[in-house]
């Protein structure tokens, strides 16, 4: 199968039989990069573990320096002072039950997260036909 000519060109500047530590590879990438968008980088790294084993598993999460440039809107289900402390925290929506006509009779789902305090779970249950489908 024959290759672009962005690959072509890209793969003469990387030598297959070297091994590159981090930071040249990177700069490597940053170099070849050539797309109108955003590229990403796929990284594959042999631990010597086996799976199968479960005290040799390894799973993790790696928070982005800069984020992944969406902006996450919150809505919080509190009341009295855990509503100040969510305001306060940056939850962009507050509220209680005045919020559950909004969402059930209007269709109002202008957020991506909700969060619920313990006492407000009963009321917020009564969302889940429609808050659902959304997740």
């Amino acid at each position: 199968m024959k290759s672009g000519k962005r690959y072509a060109e890209a793969f003469k500047n990387v030598d297959r039989t070297a091994l590159y530590d981090v930071a040249d590879a990177i700069t490597l990438v940053k170099k070849n990069a050539s797309a109108k968008f955003d590229e990403t980088v796929e990284l594959h790294i042999r631990t010597g573990c086996d799976g199968r084993h479960a005290d040799q598993q390894i799973r993790g999460a790696v928070v982005l320096p800069h984020g992944t440039g969406k902006t996450v809107r919150i809505l919080v289900f509190a009341k009295g002072p855990k509503a100040d402390e969510a305001q306060a925290a940056g939850a962009d929506y507050v509220g209680a039950e005045e919020l559950i006509p909004r969402i059930q009779n209007d269709g109002w789902l202008d957020f991506d997260v909700v969060v619920a305090t313990p006492d407000m779970m009963g009321v917020v249950g009564r969302l889940g036909r429609v808050l659902g489908p959304k997740a």
